[in-house]
């Protein structure tokens, strides 16, 4: 039996040998590592499918995992102290310059990481030739979770080309085994498989069919085109919290198999940091920046390396987004979300990296804004009587008065964000759970990006009916205090839920007349003309009483010949409405790292702000135009609107009522 083990280890030291000298995806045998744990990180080592590059500089993934000792030492490499970001301390660190520590320390690439260009492209091609695409791996265990083993291989790339663009980037995969040692682990097999993404991971059981494998043991990853967080198929990611990165990664081929050299690492501390003393270094892995545009940090500085299991226990998740990158019904809705984040990421990139030039463009905006705002008139500004024609500005202006008057009564107005903010998050999740119960979630393909779809159109349509509906309770507050009647939140809305039944259906054929024009490029300019046109729906049916076609016609009608005033008001105020909330809780959550679900609740009470006077500002637009219509002699007068009075008139106080609006 003795003799047996002897070959048996003779062999697996024999293999380690073999293929370490045939190089690609073997294991070195390293000082200080067992056979064993070389055999394991050999038959275990990861294959990477990178999305191709067709054009230098163009779309697609340019960078490899590097060797470290590439780049240390390397005369374009500094390193520089914590004090400010011009202290240099060394230009070409070694790996043995960085072993003591060097707590909020950085290294320092040639090139910007906030103004990139190709330069840290043309820098990864001059390092290709000198050392094959690499990986790190280490066998760690951990002494609180007795009989649990993690094989991790540590990838490091230079530059991480994402919407958070910054010098370094670590980033790993992790095999965990039931097993006290790599002997028993080979011959137990693992049990599951976590691949970093972002802030956190995606487990998948050992065996699982999104897991692939090659050669019988080796797991296929797919890095995503920038941002290197790994994936389990080819594929669009959402990423909904900042623990899945915020944006969309993409893995879709055609991709280029890379096979990394395994490096082994020591799990002792003082054998690795012999082998490699550069992962005593725990400041930043590149220079310094605002924000997450930082550096990140070392594989020595992070849970996963001291405990493995615990990691996986707490920061890994059963599953990614996948939405379908092109050819379905879900590809608006995806593109809109994924070119809006981007968007938006390159934008506070560029601010960032330069302040002057976009606070000289912002300063030119707000001058053209100033200049505009001279062409129109904003006084008088009296609220009072609504029913009264207004020049732009003081459509705007009496809207701010109505509003700060009466605060207390548009904001409760205005909490129905709220509920239906709960509401959305809770449809949301329940549309989630189903498509991940039936599998859905699992599959980069088209049922993924009907969820997807679905989960976002629902959260527009409740978005859009709260809005109709503060627009219609907005309307009947309005009439009521003009009229000197008492008018609460809970009173307009009894009345506003009166006119409920044509509002959704006018709103559900307006929304469907707007999707369908929007799936083809020659009919989003119908949708924005039929958009403004329709803009008042919601004041014609709760003033008017109109049923759901009849709404969408008068609204036409009254819209007629005032096209662009229609557009400034209702779109511009209230769509800037419907925006704001929305954009302050996505930068909320880049800021704080809050679960996705908060956007929604987020985005409602900034939607309590600003909403209700979106709809006040609508409310006066109509009334305005009511009054020109028939001035103009095109609309008969109304019963239920007031009269058009002087603007200075003024109001008496009743002897029994509450205290008038004043002019």
């Amino acid at each position: 039996m003795g003799r047996l083990r002897a070959v048996s280890a003779a062999l697996v030291v024999l293999a380690a040998l073999a293929a370490w000298l045939a190089g690609g995806a073997g294991a070195a045998p390293d000082p200080g590592v067992p056979a064993a744990e070389a055999e394991l990180a050999r038959t275990y080592a990861p294959v990477l499918r990178l999305k191709e590059q067709s054009e230098a500089c163009g779309p697609g993934e340019p960078y490899e995992p590097i060797d470290v000792d590439v780049i240390l030492p390397s005369v374009e490499v500094a390193l520089r102290g914590p004090w400010n970001p011009t202290d240099l301390v060394r230009i070409a660190p070694t790996g043995a310059d960085l072993t003591g520590g060097l707590y909020d320390y950085a290294l320092d690439f040639p090139g910007v990481a906030l103004d990139p260009g190709c330069d840290y492209e043309r820098w990864a091609e001059r390092l290709a030739g000198q050392r094959p695409a690499t990986t790190y791996a280490r066998v760690v265990t951990q002494a609180d979770r007795p009989g649990k083993l993690a094989l991790q291989y540590w990838f490091f790339y230079i530059f991480n080309d994402f919407n958070n663009k910054h010098e370094g980037d670590w980033e790993m995969i992790q095999i965990v085994f039931d097993a006290a040692d790599a002997r028993q682990a080979l011959a137990e097999g693992p049990t599951e498989v976590g691949y970093s993404q972002h802030e956190s991971a995606e487990r998948a059981a050992w065996g699982s069919a999104k897991l692939r494998v090659v050669d019988g043991s080796h797991p296929v990853v797919y890095p995503a085109a920038g941002s290197h967080a790994n994936y389990f198929d080819s594929g669009l990611y959402l990423g909904r919290t900042a623990q899945e990165g915020l944006g969309c990664d993409d893995t879709t081929g055609p991709s280029r198999e890379v096979r990394p050299a395994v490096r082994l690492v020591p799990t002792d501390r003082a054998a690795y940091l012999r082998q490699y003393p550069w992962l005593g270094f725990v400041g930043h892995w590149g220079e310094r920046r605002p924000a997450f545009y930082d550096g990140p940090l070392g594989p020595s500085a992070k849970l996963q390396w001291t405990r493995p299991i615990t990691w996986a226990e707490q920061d890994w998740r059963d599953q990614s987004f996948a939405v379908p990158a092109g050819g379905s019904a879900g590809t608006t809705a995806t593109g809109f979300f994924c070119g809006a984040v981007g968007l938006g990421a390159e934008v506070l990139r560029v601010t960032t990296a330069h302040p002057w030039p976009v606070l000289a463009v912002l300063a030119v905006l707000l001058l053209l804004l100033a200049w505009a705002g001279t062409r129109t008139r904003w006084r008088p500004s009296a609220p009072f009587r609504i029913a009264h024609e207004r020049a732009l500005g003081q459509i705007l202006s009496a809207s701010w008065r109505m509003y700060t008057r009466h605060l207390r009564l548009f904001l409760g107005i205005g909490l129905l964000f709220v509920p239906i903010a709960v509401v959305t998050t809770i449809v949301q999740q329940i549309v989630f759970r189903v498509g991940s119960l039936d599998g859905l979630v699992e599959t980069a393909g088209e049922q993924n990006g009907l969820v997807a779809t679905l989960a976002l159109l629902l959260g527009v349509a409740f978005a859009l009916l709260a809005y109709a509906l503060v627009v219609a309770a907005t309307a009947r507050a309005m009439l009521d205090l003009d009229e000197r009647r008492r008018a609460t939140p809970l009173s307009a809305y009894r009345e506003a839920l009166d006119s409920a039944r044509p509002l959704l259906g006018s709103l559900a054929i307006a929304v469907g007349v707007l999707l369908l024009l929007n799936l083809t490029v020659v009919g989003i300019p119908v949708a924005v003309f039929l958009l403004v046109r329709w803009s008042l729906l919601a004041v014609v049916v709760e003033v008017e009483e109109h049923g759901a076609r009849g709404a969408l016609r008068r609204s036409a009608h009254v819209v007629s010949g005032h096209w662009w005033r229609a557009f400034v008001v209702a779109i511009g105020v209230g769509g800037a409405g419907l925006v704001i909330g929305p954009l302050v809780g996505a930068l909320a959550l880049l800021a704080t790292g809050a679960a996705f679900a908060w956007i929604n609740l987020i985005s409602a009470l900034v939607s309590v702000l600003v909403m209700p006077f979106a709809a006040v500002a609508t409310t006066y637009l109509y009334l305005d135009l009511r009054v020109r219509g028939e001035r103009e002699g095109a609309d008969a007068p109304v019963a239920e609107l007031p009269s058009m009075l002087q603007i200075a008139a003024p109001r008496p106080r009743p002897a029994d009522g509450p205290a008038l609006p004043s002019s």
